[in-house]
């Protein structure tokens, strides 16, 4: 099993507009050395500032996850840092010219096909290091729950409930490899309510947004004309939003998740919380793959042919 990092064999891009900003934006994703991490570069501001993606950079993360760096913002971060999480990308500059990462459909399986497909992946001579979970945690605010358990994989089970009668229970749960990835959640799109898009743009969010871009639901019925790629597609989008809120811990995550009725907010926060309890986790540094495998079942970061809608 390969447990080294990887970044991008070259240069890949693509435009859209952004989600909430509803601004053009041009990006482009660029291999970087070993132990860069992910960093962000915004090309439109003079001295085209670094935010360096972390847990301790994310603001605000109430309708998206953002980061914030010396001042400088880069926003709705969590589909593109899920799709690099799910195709084991470590290393990585993304250059934008615009405050928003594109929405592109709303998915992450536009980002996997630029990763996988236009610009391939490259193996690096250095190891990754990997979150573990070594004991029982729970986070708590008001309605929503985390829990996080010892596993020896990535698992994460995710329930949500709406006052909706196509939403009011999905449960779904997930076993992390590339190709599951790929094949259950990177198609599920971003989803909202009619009723909110009039407060929304009141509140200088969803700027972006349509159809196109996510799933619009009435008090009654899905509004999009091509319907639902699955029948619990939002479940499965909210696992994908969780994937991209723990990829701001910056490594591959060893543990399962059991998650109700969460959002950006109650995953950052139990982030911090987490991250500032060191009783609970511990960070694992492979110099020889046996010493991994006596201990874990590492994540599964295949290179499946990606395969798209």
């Amino acid at each position: 099993m390969d447990l080294k990092q990887r970044t991008l064999k070259k240069e890949t891009s693509c435009v859209g507009i952004g989600l909430h900003t509803g601004k053009k934006v041009n990006m482009k994703i660029k291999p970087a050395p070993v132990n860069t991490g992910i960093i962000f570069i915004r090309k439109d501001i003079p001295g085209q500032p670094e935010i360096p993606v972390s847990f301790e950079n994310v603001v605000a993360p109430e309708r998206a996850t953002n980061l914030i760096y010396n001042g400088y913002k880069v926003q709705t971060v969590e589909h593109l840092l899920a799709a690099l999480y799910g195709c084991g990308i470590d290393n990585a500059i993304i250059e934008i010219d615009a405050p928003e990462v594109p929405a592109m459909d709303g998915s992450a399986a536009p980002f996997v096909f630029l990763i996988q497909m236009d610009a391939g992946i490259l193996v690096q001579n250095a190891f990754k290091k990997f979150f573990i979970i070594k004991k029982t945690f729970r986070f708590e605010y008001n309605s929503s729950l985390i829990l996080a358990y010892p596993s020896k994989e990535l698992k994460i089970e995710y329930m949500i409930e709406f006052n909706h009668p196509l939403l009011r229970s999905q449960n779904y749960k997930f076993e992390f490899s590339t190709k599951k990835f790929i094949n259950e959640i990177s198609r599920a799109r971003t989803f909202g309510f009619l009723h909110e898009v009039d407060a929304l743009k009141k509140m200088g969010l969803a700027k972006g947004g349509s159809l196109d871009n996510a799933i619009v639901l009435d008090n009654f019925r899905v509004l999009n004309p091509d319907g639902l790629r699955f029948e619990d597609e939002c479940v499965r989008h909210k696992i994908l939003d969780f994937i991209g809120d723990i990829a701001t811990l910056g490594k591959p995550v060893i543990g399962h998740f059991v998650v109700k009725k969460s959002g950006h907010s109650v995953n950052h926060g139990m982030l911090k919380k987490l991250v500032s309890e060191p009783a609970y986790w511990k960070i694992l540094s492979p110099e020889v793959e046996k010493d991994v495998d006596e201990q874990i079942e590492l994540p599964v970061f295949d290179l499946p042919e990606f395969v798209p809608a």
